[in-house]
């Protein structure tokens, strides 16, 4: 069973999605309840797997990063075995920081995060040398607007 998200684990989340590094007794203080009660519901929500891990957010601009492709990929394949191959090779490349597979007119979706176009197109020639696809399709971000956003969490109801 799904464990009931109620108004206090709503903010522990998104108080964490904000700030992963804030100490147990921070936290408590900001969703208003004590650490003990605080403690049990982290737990609760890491036993049942609802949190995930604890990441940070790293400035791009400021490690050098300033590369945004969004990349939409087009295939005739769609056996079980060349996705698997696919799934894999993608995995594979580091700079690929999203994966999605999606519906409408292209099959998947990649965000890339690199230093600049010649990094971006060493990506490339790596995302295109291991399995036959039909179309890549590249579209270079401007501007970050909102970037790693916290999910909106709701209460169950």
């Amino acid at each position: 069973m799904t464990r009931k998200i109620d108004q206090f684990d709503v903010r522990l989340l998104r108080e964490l999605q904000l700030d992963a590094g804030l100490s147990q007794r921070d936290l408590a203080q900001k969703i208003g309840l004590s650490q003990n009660a605080c403690w049990r519901r982290l737990k609760a929500l890491e036993d049942d797997g609802i949190i995930a891990g604890r990441t940070i957010r790293v400035a791009r601009h400021k490690v050098e990063l300033g590369l945004v492709v969004f990349v939409m990929v087009r295939t005739r394949h769609h056996s079980t075995s060349w996705l698997k191959t696919f799934r894999t090779h993608v995995s594979s490349i580091p700079d690929i920081t999203d994966f999605f597979r999606i519906g409408g007119d292209y099959d998947y979706m990649l965000k890339i995060v690199t230093r600049d176009m010649i990094s971006y197109d060493a990506v490339y020639q790596r995302l295109i040398e291991a399995v036959e696809l039909e179309s890549v399709t590249s579209y270079f971000a401007m501007e970050a607007i909102e970037e790693q956003r916290p999910l909106t969490i709701h209460p169950h109801r």
